[in-house]
């Protein structure tokens, strides 16, 4: 059975669902921003209990670490990021959540085996593709600083 490519593609996108776009993107500008506001209220408020600008930065990272973990492991994030969508991928707690899921679901199979290989599954290529392009990045701004 032969099927043709473009009558394929039109046979699927009758049958796909349309995405809210609208809907999705002030969703995820909402949450988004939501996160990021929680961020600098947390850096406010160690500031202001004595810490140093670049401390405070610290901690305030290091506590969303800890809440994005936490409410992954309690399976909260998940429904917050259904709803959120791209929102819920801040670079920090979209990072905590990529290696704590993982690690959760795979903990019945052991800490070595499943835990311990499986721990990086998604935040691997996050890893992999954000130091590449900052090494791309880091080229070209020395290329460019060099010729102006």
């Amino acid at each position: 059975m032969n099927i043709d490519k473009k009558e394929y593609r039109k046979y699927a996108e009758a049958r796909a669902q349309k995405s809210p776009i609208l809907k999705n993107c002030l969703c995820a500008f909402l949450v988004g921003g939501a996160i990021c506001t929680l961020g600098q209220i947390l850096t406010e408020v160690y500031a202001s209990l004595g810490a140093e600008k670049e401390t405070a930065g610290t901690l305030t990272s290091l506590s969303l670490i800890f809440f994005a973990a936490l409410l992954t492991g309690l399976g909260v994030f998940d429904n917050v990021a259904k709803f959120a969508g791209a929102g819920t991928l801040v670079p920090i707690t979209g990072f905590a959540n990529s290696v704590v899921a993982p690690a959760i679901d795979t903990k019945s199979e052991g800490f070595i085996l499943g835990v311990g290989a499986k721990i990086f599954i998604i935040s691997g290529p996050v890893i992999l593709y954000g130091i590449f392009s900052g090494a791309v990045y880091g080229v070209i701004y020395w290329l460019v600083t060099q010729v102006l």
